[in-house]
């Protein structure tokens, strides 16, 4: 069964940094797409990161690019997302995704990057407040 646990949200001050982690069981998630998806109150969700499978190749909303990184830790399989410069506009709720498929058959399918992916399965989410 499938289970993505995201961890390390809280409250931070502005400019301050915080790192998630998403912890995946069920499968091993190098093989997989992965992204980090957030959504604030009154906002539509927005999709911030994603990291390929296999060539983990990552690309970045440009809200977040230059302060947010996104890696794995294959021998945890985990996801983290350090994120820096944080600014009271980052104030939401964030998700860890996956892709049902893995990524030599969603390239396959014409899948040219984990930006293009449309993800299954959705962690619970972490709350991250960026405010004084």
């Amino acid at each position: 069964q499938v289970q993505l646990v995201e961890s390390g949200g809280g409250l931070v001050q502005p400019g301050g940094s915080l790192r998630l982690s998403c912890a995946a069981s069920g499968f091993t998630l190098d093989y997989y797409a992965i992204a980090w998806f957030r959504q604030a109150p009154g906002r539509e969700r927005e999709k911030i990161s994603c990291i390929s499978g296999d060539d983990g190749r990552a690309y970045y909303a440009d809200s977040v690019k230059g302060r947010f990184t996104i890696s794995r830790d294959s021998a945890k399989n985990t996801v983290h997302l350090q994120m820096n410069s944080l600014k009271p506009e980052d104030t939401a709720v964030y998700y860890c995704v996956a892709d049902h498929a893995i990524w030599a058959t969603a390239q396959a399918m014409g899948v040219d990057s984990c930006w293009d992916v449309e993800y299954d399965y959705w962690g619970q989410g972490t709350q991250v407040t960026v405010s004084s």
